[in-house]
């Protein structure tokens, strides 16, 4: 019964589901905890932070595509790259994503805890990679196995963003993605352009009051303050 709190006792943002149903809904606690702790489909796994859909509307798997951001405001479309990354490397491609920004960035912690149908942003500019990487490297734990922790990284000189986010995925968004494809393409990934991430169906996130605490142990030491 723990592992099922975690994911429902403590998730705080779900994927909507199809047509207003839940693909949960009339299962035994059984089924639903069965099916919460399985992380690998395939060769690819999941970290603790979320799990799909029931009836596995979206399976996960490796790979990228390319896509587009559309400003409403603005009317720009920025270029964005989008990859998912099995547990046992994921971090270890985002740190090299992180390599393509330069020796300075701002980062922006994303937070959805304490909070329903929403997240909050906090930024902190002009840090030194270096110094970044290793703080993050402290916290390798919340950042993957937290569902209410987002992490995205930009120079807005250039500019470029590599977020990662709270399902784990990597994006990437700037007009010259090339450098951030090859770094995937040498981690064997494959472009499948048809390919349909987590976030595109139901699905739900888990995380704990740990993780909460751990939080704003990261926010600390990258001197971020709410006020």
């Amino acid at each position: 019964m723990g592992f099922l709190k975690k994911f429902f006792k403590n998730t705080y943002r779900d994927g909507q589901p199809r047509h207003g149903r839940s693909s949960f809904d009339n299962l035994t606690e059984e089924q639903l905890e069965t099916h919460l702790r399985i992380a690998r489909y395939g060769s690819f796994t999941l970290t603790d932070a979320v799990r799909p859909s029931y009836d596995l509307q979206v399976v996960p798997q490796s790979g990228y595509r390319h896509d587009h951001y559309h400003d409403r405001e603005t009317g720009i479309r920025v270029p964005v790259l989008m990859a998912s990354v099995s547990r046992e490397k994921v971090l270890d491609v985002y740190f090299d994503l992180l390599d393509q920004l330069g020796t300075s960035v701002d980062v922006v912690l994303e937070t959805s805890h304490e909070r329903r149908g929403g997240h909050q942003d906090l930024y902190r500019e002009e840090i030194d990679l270096p110094i970044l990487k290793s703080i993050l490297y402290d916290f390798e734990d919340l950042l993957l196995d937290d569902g209410c922790t987002g992490l995205a990284v930009l120079n807005p000189n250039i500019p470029l963003e590599v977020q990662f986010d709270e399902h784990k995925l990597l994006i990437m968004y700037g007009e010259n993605l090339v450098d951030f494809q090859d770094i995937l393409d040498e981690y064997g990934l494959e472009a499948r352009e048809e390919m349909k991430f987590i976030t595109e169906a139901e699905h739900v996130h888990s995380s704990s009051e740990d993780f909460a605490r751990q939080f704003e142990q990261l926010k600390c030491r990258l001197g971020i303050d709410e006020d």
